[in-house]
């Protein structure tokens, strides 16, 4: 499996962050040829389902994915060694052509600032594992466009 990391910064909230890198639809948005479709309703949770749909028309390839593990970020409870907020959430892909998984971290460094780590471990069926480095290539160039999208200033 190709594995791959980007590291991100913004001047955010960890709560603004974390709605943001939730939502599904802004994501597929920033994704060429992509719309996010079949979405379970209400705030991401564990549990939560939805597929990325990647082509044009009839052609194309779906990406169903599961949250499987959701831990919003919580407001720091004031001083006092309270640690800065943060959450995770871990996505399981299931489909016929992309299989593995991506984690969103988001961590406040200082107040209105944040750090967003997103890791993702993917395996696209067909392809040989010699063609991973090409593929994890790839995920950095694309996913870390729409990172940075969907963290800017709009």
């Amino acid at each position: 499996m190709a594995q791959f990391r980007i590291v991100r910064g913004a001047p955010l909230s960890a709560a603004d962050a974390w709605r943001r890198l939730t939502d599904w639809p802004a994501h597929a948005a920033l994704v060429p040829l992509t719309r996010a479709t079949a979405m379970t309703g209400g705030p991401v949770r564990t549990g939560s389902r939805f597929t990325m749909r990647t082509g044009i028309g009839p052609v194309g390839f779906d990406d169903p994915m599961e949250v499987v593990r959701c831990e919003p970020p919580e407001p720091a409870g004031g001083a006092g060694g309270v640690p800065p907020p943060s959450g995770l959430c871990r996505l399981e892909k299931r489909g016929r052509v992309v299989a593995g998984w991506a984690e969103i971290e988001v961590r406040e460094t200082s107040p209105g600032a944040v750090r967003v780590t997103w890791t993702e471990e993917v395996r696209v069926r067909g392809l040989p594992r010699a063609l991973d480095p090409v593929v994890a290539r790839a995920g950095r160039l694309l996913f870390g466009r729409a990172l940075s999208g969907l963290l800017a200033d709009n």
